[in-house]
């Protein structure tokens, strides 16, 4: 049975208060309170007592721009906390801690000039405790007021120290995180084309050796003479077998592609004989000649390894006709045999009206389609054409021999 999550325990009401978008403005009419309170304990009467009262309303009302605008509002701060100091002769408490939370917001988000004007507006306080300039306002630091601005120095600088020590870790986690990122990313890369590879090796190597354990299982088993119904069907087997290994490679080639990072047109199904037209039309763009197609019989849907197989066989015979036979016309033939037939077939016959027979007739191109065809369960043939030209024929099963078996099986 699935956990039921835990519940959470709730946030302390000063950090709910915080984090709420109203909590710089409630922490600054508070601490302007306990300052005005301050004040009127230590300033007396009179005129005194009105100016410390704005001072301490200018070093605290500014709080509430700390998300907004920080700088402004810790210059303000800083601007009335220093003539404060000097008036009542010691810090103002709520002052120093508003400008200790706005050097803090300053020193962990700002920017570089923010955070340089941070550090420099501790100096002003530390001058204070330092230099004694509360001469100049009508009276003097004593000892106790000496001591509390050296703490509210160091306050201020403690908090801005916070808070770039802050952001020099929240900088290097994000530095470590990227980093991670990249060294995972590589990985992936690098994996990804070690598939690639082993994909393209797999291609070139085991499916070329099986194909040919195809090919020579059926030319063995339809050239031997005598040969008896079981080394027939024996040999019948180990082509079907291979196939069958070489289908369920190429699935496990197309995983590994796939995962390797192939793009969707990679992915798309494979083509077929209704894509032949299309074939036809770049053959006629490529070699500028005549390139015609001609269908008879009743034209159905194929196996898919069926109809891969024909237009492979066609495009690598439109390639050859290009290649030794340049400017050629060339006709495509389609014979769709009766599907009510047990051996339905499809016939291919392409021809060109070139030279005739030439190198293409012992290159790897024949091969590979004798290949192809055989894998299948077809045969090709080809050879110098009747009145010139070279000819190429196929037969190939409306199925392969695996698809008719796999209902009764």
């Amino acid at each position: 049975m699935p956990r039921t999550p835990r519940p959470r325990a709730p946030a302390p009401p000063l950090r709910r208060i915080a984090a709420s978008p109203d909590g710089p403005v409630a922490a600054a009419a508070l601490l302007a309170l306990l300052a005005a309170l301050d004040t009127v304990l230590r300033a007396g009467a009179g005129d005194r007592l009105t100016a410390a009262l704005l001072l301490a309303f200018g070093a605290t009302a500014p709080l509430a721009l700390l998300r907004t605008h920080p700088a402004p509002a810790a210059v303000l701060t800083t601007a009335a906390n220093a003539p404060l100091l000097a008036l009542l002769g010691a810090p103002a408490a709520a002052g120093v801690t508003a400008q200790a939370l706005l050097l803090h917001r300053l020193a962990r988000h700002g920017t570089r000039r923010a955070r340089t004007l941070a550090v420099l507006l501790v100096l002003p306080l530390a001058g204070y405790a330092v230099g004694d300039p509360g001469a100049a306002a009508g009276g003097r630091l004593d000892d106790t007021g000496r001591l509390l601005a050296v703490a509210a120095a160091v306050l201020l600088a403690a908090a801005t120290g916070t808070g770039l020590a802050r952001r020099a870790r929240s900088a290097a986690a994000a530095h470590s995180a990227t980093e991670r990122a990249i060294a995972h990313t590589l990985y992936e890369h690098a994996a990804r084309g070690e598939r690639a590879r082993i994909a393209r090796e797999l291609h070139d190597v085991v499916a070329h050796h099986i194909s040919m354990i195809s090919v020579q299982a059926e030319t063995a088993r339809l050239t031997t003479p005598g040969l008896p119904d079981e080394g027939a069907r024996r040999f019948r087997d180990i082509g079907d077998t291979a196939r069958t290994a070489l289908t369920e490679m190429r699935r496990l080639l197309g995983v590994l592609r796939e995962d390797a990072g192939a793009t969707p047109a990679e992915r798309r199904p494979p083509p077929g004989l209704a894509q032949l037209n299309e074939l036809l039309d770049d053959a006629r763009d490529a070699a500028g000649a005549a390139v015609r197609l001609i269908v008879s019989g009743a034209v159905r849907p194929l196996d898919t390894g069926i109809e891969l197989t024909a237009y492979r066989i066609v495009q690598e015979a439109l390639t050859n006709a290009r290649r030794h036979a340049p400017g050629s016309a060339v006709d495509v033939e389609l014979h769709y045999a009766d599907a009510t037939h047990a051996d339905a077939t499809l016939r291919l016959r392409i021809r060109d009206n070139g030279p005739g027979p030439g190198p293409a007739d012992g290159g790897h191109g024949l091969v590979g389609m004798r290949e192809r065809a055989a894998a299948v369960g077809g045969r090709l043939h080809s050879g110098p054409a009747a009145g010139g030209g070279f000819l190429l024929e196929a037969t190939l099963p409306a199925q392969t021999r695996t698809s008719r078996e796999e209902p009764a099986a």
